[in-house]
């Protein structure tokens, strides 16, 4: 049994979360009472990450087992202890205990992702979050997708596993995949402005309207949210992001997207929270429930 990290956080200093990632967000903050749900948790990070496939569900796979119409309304759950709570009122076994899909929370690969680095952090495994595109789904094509990040001491660096497609196929090795089998929203976009990739081929799969320049700079932003310490939902829009969807935005937008994915490259704590505070992509309050 490990001993978990559990318990509040401070909104107003989200900016600081960046400074280290082993340690509980806004969002991925358990409640002290879920601590004993966490019991017989695998100790290993990929562990931990495959535990939560038994917990979660697509909306769409749901759909077809016949789940109640109200049900996949728990995709739009942000908080990581309210998801957990969804899904206990549902079964309330420890989470190391696979659900029946039926029993399982709905929810979309931000979920899958997000829960993964929650109890990371529980942990105290330094982890993420990202929001960005898998490229391996569809051959030349980036779908909108996120994954869990953890921190491996040993060989310095982070890496990254696809925690809803564990065991899935789509990748050689989803528990560590290789550069390329996942853009950030940042890496994309560095790669869309250098003509590297075509941004009508990076997306939403299943949608006709949500191809192009500003799918990936929406990622972009969410990403940086992510790595901020708020993983918000695949489909909130905040700042200029909705006009870059409608095709209002310019040069002066597509800059500052390429400051964001400079800064989300280079990874500096101080430099993401200065550019997080920036109201052009600051998260508002009235999104942070």
């Amino acid at each position: 049994m490990g001993t978990w990290n559990v318990g509040p956080f401070d909104n107003d200093h989200a900016g600081d979360f960046a400074h280290d990632y082993s340690r509980p967000g806004p969002l991925t903050r358990l409640d002290a009472g879920q601590a004993e749900l966490l019991d017989g948790l695998p100790e290993d990070p990929v562990g931990i990450c495959a535990a939560v496939q038994g917990l979660v569900i697509q909306p769409a796979d749901a759909a077809a087992l016949g789940v109640a119409d109200e049900r996949p309304a728990e995709r739009n759950i942000r908080p990581v202890n309210r998801l957990i709570a969804a899904l206990t009122a549902l079964d309330p076994a420890p989470l190391c205990q696979a659900r029946i899909p039926e029993q399982r929370v709905v929810g979309t690969c931000r979920h899958f992702a997000t829960l993964a680095c929650a109890l990371l952090r529980a942990r105290g495994i330094p982890a993420r979050a990202r929001c960005g595109f898998g490229t391996r789904f569809q051959e030349g094509r980036g779908l909108d997708h996120w994954v869990t990040e953890y921190w491996n001491a040993g060989e310095g660096r982070w890496v990254r596993v696809d925690t809803e497609h564990l065991g899935h196929g789509f990748a050689e090795r989803p528990e560590d995949l290789a550069p390329g089998e996942f853009l950030t929203g940042g890496e994309a976009w560095i790669q869309y402005r250098r003509g590297l990739i075509d941004p009508r081929m990076f997306g939403v799969a299943g949608t006709d309207h949500a191809w192009g320049p500003a799918e990936i700079s929406g990622n972009a932003v969410r990403d940086l949210a992510a790595l901020c310490g708020l993983e918000m939902l695949p489909w909130d829009e905040w700042g200029r992001m909705t006009e870059a969807y409608e095709g209002r935005t310019g040069p002066d937008y597509d800059e500052l997207i390429d400051t964001l994915a400079e800064t989300c490259a280079q990874g500096d704590p101080a430099a993401l929270a200065r550019l997080f505070a920036d109201e052009r992509l600051a998260v508002p309050q009235h999104l942070l429930v």
